[in-house]
């Protein structure tokens, strides 16, 4: 009954209640309204049919019980085409392959797939999607390659395809073709082989997570041609934003890992900046040209297999929040510069090979004992080192060490002394009867001595 009042509604906004029930279709007509929210509510059942020839710009269903396949939703009717702007059924309960009918949906611009239990491919058609910008796919279970069709979506700024089971290589493509790219997230999935330069041709990015994979080797020497990430906070040359019921509203929100929490990000994400490539098999050095990203906020290398030092220049980082180096093999001292980081508010640096004093600064004192942990530093908050230099003092820890052996030979050596004084004076008169009468005979004339002397007093 209630579509049945639909000529009387422009739009139709329902999210955010405790409405559940089936819903078998949405309306459709040349009058209907454009815009139908019924986000975070407790529909369940089957997704809504669809007509071809669909006028509603906005069609957001997330955030329900919805199940089943996306098939009957995409794909019923094959004549015509749908006008369809924004298309959200994030985290329902839908499962099954993602349909290879995307041909008629041409216009597009942000489909939110996230947080459901979709499995196979992620389906060539999606590479007609000539209009899209934003494609969120997290938290499945797809496996297989990137499609190549996919570098046809040349208006694409937010690609998110984290907590899946994708693998392959990291397509050079993704730098070369989707240039207008601002978010790119691939973080857990099976991901191998290098970090492909073409990246670095994405001057807009500002979001580079592709952490928990298998990527090896080094670190892309281009990363200075970040040029949003090179810039301060509060830049906001990249709106990440559509037209929405009531007004502009957010292209995409993602979860992003910072300071050791998951944080969704909606209508700040457009001044995060990020680079995650923790838990991976990276190797070599950590490149210079990071620590021109002066506008990064959160960079975590941690769990590889990083060497070297860490670069003299990172403390230019000033806008950095958060950095994780821990459990590499980062060797040498902790750079001067690092003091001069005012913003930091979260730092790890545990289980590498770093020596010496930590710098003197109001920041890394401040730190938890924990977040040097697993080295060979000292100073605050670690115990203080002994002498004045920056090194701690070897040569008086040996004499510590030595007095300490000192003490201990001189406990063993008394009772040693005791084994051997009376066994060589009483050992003999035990062993030998002679030497026995001998030595009783000796004190026996002493004694009388001794009285005659004190006898004449």
């Amino acid at each position: 009954w209630f579509w049945g009042l639909s000529t009387q509604f422009r739009d139709v906004n329902l999210s955010r209640n405790q409405i559940s029930g089936h819903i078998p279709y949405l309306p459709n007509g040349p009058n209907i309204f454009t815009f139908v929210d019924l986000s975070f509510n407790n529909f369940s059942g089957p997704l809504p049919q669809i007509s071809m020839g669909s006028n509603q710009y906005m069609i957001d269903l997330s955030n329900n019980y919805f199940s089943g396949s996306l098939f009957h939703f995409l794909c019923y009717q094959l004549n015509g085409t749908i006008t369809t702007s924004f298309l959200g059924i994030a985290n329902n309960l839908l499962s099954g392959e993602i349909p290879d009918c995307w041909i008629k949906w041409q216009s597009l611009q942000v489909l939110r797939l996230d947080g459901n239990r979709f499995t196979g491919k992620i389906p060539s058609s999606m590479g007609t999607l000539s209009e899209l910008q934003s494609l969120n796919l997290h938290n499945n279970k797809l496996h297989g390659e990137i499609p190549l069709s996919l570098k046809n979506c040349t208006n694409l700024v937010a690609i998110n395809l984290g907590k899946n089971e994708l693998d392959g290589n990291i397509p050079r493509w993704l730098g070369q073709d989707l240039s207008n790219l601002i978010i790119l997230i691939l973080r857990s999935n099976k991901f191998g082989g290098n970090i492909p330069d073409h990246l670095c041709a994405l001057s807009s990015l500002q979001i580079l997570d592709l952490a928990e994979n298998n990527l090896f080797g080094s670190m892309p020497r281009c990363m200075s041609n970040f040029s949003a990430m090179v810039r301060g906070n509060g830049s906001r040359d990249n709106i990440i934003e559509y037209r929405g019921l009531n007004g502009p509203s957010t292209l995409e929100s993602a979860s992003i890992v910072t300071k050791d929490q998951l944080l969704v990000y909606d209508k700040t994400l457009n001044l995060v900046r990020l680079v995650d490539f923790s838990s991976n098999n990276l190797s070599g050095e950590i490149p210079k040209e990071v620590t021109s990203l002066q506008g990064l906020q959160t960079l975590n290398l941690s769990r590889n297999h990083l060497t070297g030092k860490i670069p003299e220049s990172i403390g230019s980082m000033k806008s950095l929040e958060s950095l994780d180096l821990s459990q590499n093999q980062l060797s040498s001292s902790i750079p001067e510069s690092m003091s001069s980081m005012t913003f930091l508010s979260h730092l790890n640096l545990s289980f590498n090979n770093l020596t010496g004093i930590i710098p003197t600064s109001s920041q890394l004192q401040g730190f938890n004992e924990s977040c040097y942990a697993g080295n060979h530093l000292c100073g605050s908050p670690l115990k203080g080192c002994r002498g004045s230099g920056k090194e701690p003092d070897v040569r008086n820890e040996a004499k510590e060490i030595s007095k300490g052996q000192e003490i201990n030979w001189f406990y063993i050596s008394m009772p040693l002394g005791f084994v051997t004084g009376f066994w060589c004076v009483l050992g003999p008169l035990v062993i030998s009867k002679r030497w026995r009468i001998l030595y009783f005979r000796f004190l026996k004339a002493m004694w009388w001595k001794v009285c005659d002397f004190a006898g004449k007093f």
